[in-house]
């Protein structure tokens, strides 16, 4: 019997995952359009739009890919975490924010209930060398009864989401796209051409992009990256998710 499984696509990088008999949020951005965030005390980027939906119910758990940059965790975000079971996060941002939060090192796996596994996996945040810029980040490999869904965080396609897929089989991929700028000409989130290096890498799964629309640091859509796959002849595995509306995996 196939499992269940229904996201609902909040904007930015924000989906609700029901899975297992639980509902996990990624990367919380709650806040209203308008919202200034600043790098270097300096303003840097800002919400375009508010999330699809206000309507999220009771989250059970968030796996939170960084805590230091608000387009993955904003104002709304953090009162949000003090209210779910538990975060997952990278082992200094579970430092940083304390309280329920629990840090996860690549490859390192939690057990949630008696289905649901999460395992942290590697991920970095723009080019070689950036890391000192952006900090740590983490991607997530949720595992339920043999499905394997994989959410790769802020990262572009490296040597570390090439070692997933050695590791996992997901049958479905969430990318953080976007080609997100908030720095500089370089790209801290997956352009097309990670997107699609990231689907060769996975060619048995379903992609699935997000991060790529609500916040003014994003340059590329999700029209960008349907024509790319389009181009390519493998349009028919992207899956481009409608805001605010539940779908089933």
């Amino acid at each position: 019997m196939k499992n269940e499984v229904n996201v609902t696509y909040l904007g930015g990088p924000t989906v609700i995952l029901e899975i297992g008999g639980l509902r996990l949020m990624t990367d919380p951005t709650l806040d209203p359009a308008g919202e200034q965030f600043m790098i270097n005390d300096k303003p840097a980027y800002h919400k375009t739009e508010g999330p699809a939906t206000t309507e999220i119910g009771k989250i059970d758990v968030v796996l939170l890919s960084h805590d230091q940059h608000g387009d993955n965790l904003d104002n709304a975000g953090r009162e949000l975490l003090k209210q779910v079971d538990k975060t997952l996060t990278t082992k200094i941002g579970a430092k940083r924010l304390g309280g329920n939060i629990i840090g996860l090192s690549p490859w390192e796996s939690i057990r949630l209930n008696d289905e649901v596994v999460i395992t942290g996996t590697p991920a970095r945040h723009g080019p070689a060398g950036s890391e000192k810029l952006t900090g740590d980040v983490t991607g997530f490999i949720v595992t339920v009864k043999g499905l394997q869904i994989y959410f790769t965080g802020d990262t572009v396609f490296y040597d570390g989401v090439k070692e997933v897929a050695e590791k996992f089989k997901p049958q479905y991929v969430f990318i953080f796209a976007g080609a997100a700028k908030p720095r500089g000409p370089f790209n801290v989130t997956m352009g097309t051409n990670d997107a699609i290096d990231t689907a060769f890498a996975f060619p048995d799964a379903t992609i699935i992009p997000v991060h790529f629309e609500g916040w003014s640091h994003y340059t590329e859509t999700g029209e960008m990256l349907q024509q790319s796959f389009n181009a390519l002849g493998i349009g028919g595995q992207l899956k481009i998710l409608k805001p605010g509306i539940k779908t089933s995996l």
